[in-house]
C-alpha cells in the first residue's frame, strides 16, 4: 500500500523535503497535473509527508475518505475546474492554480479518482515511462 495526494493539494512543497526516498514529485506541466505526486513503486508508506502537508490532502491509499466532507474554506484543484488560487508555498515561493474550487461546509467532493490519476501519472507522465 502507498499514499496518495489528492486534489486537496495546492504545491506547498514540505511532502517533498520529509521524504525519505524522493519518491514525491510536482507535476509537470502543472496546467496539466497541478498536484505533486507519489511514486507508488519507491514509496515506502512510512507517513512521513502526511503531518508537513498544510492542506492534509495526503492518505494512506486505502484510507481516501469517499466522500470527502468539506468542513468549509478547503480548495481543491483538478483540471476541469475553473476557480483561481493564490498563495505561496512555506518557503514563500507563489502558487498559483488556474483549476481550483473552493469548498463550502458540508459540501462532498470525490477524492477517489486522485488514487488512479497518481499511478497514472507515473505510467504515462512527462519522464515516466515515456
Amino acid at each position: 500500500m502507498t499514499h496518495v495526494i489528492t486534489s486537496l493539494c495546492l504545491r506547498d512543497s514540505g511532502c517533498v523535503e520529509v521524504c525519505p526516498v524522493e519518491c514525491i514529485v510536482p507535476g509537470e506541466p502543472q496546467e496539466e497535473y497541478p498536484l505533486f505526486y507519489i511514486d507508488p513503486d519507491t514509496c515506502i508508506d512510512c507517513g512521513a509527508c502526511v503531518p508537513e502537508c498544510p492542506y492534509a490532502a495526503i492518505f494512506p491509499e486505502d484510507e481516501v475518505p469517499d466522500p470527502y466532507v468539506a468542513e468549509g474554506g478547503e480548495y481543491v484543484s483538478r483540471i476541469g475546474l475553473t476557480g483561481h488560487y493564490e498563495n505561496t508555498n512555506h518557503h514563500g515561493d507563489p502558487v498559483v492554480l488556474d483549476c481550483t474550487k473552493q469548498l463550502e461546509a458540508g459540501e462532498e467532493f470525490d477524492l477517489m479518482p486522485d488514487i488512479d490519476a497518481n499511478a497514472e501519472y507515473f505510467e504515462s507522465g512527462p519522464g515516466y515511462g515515456d
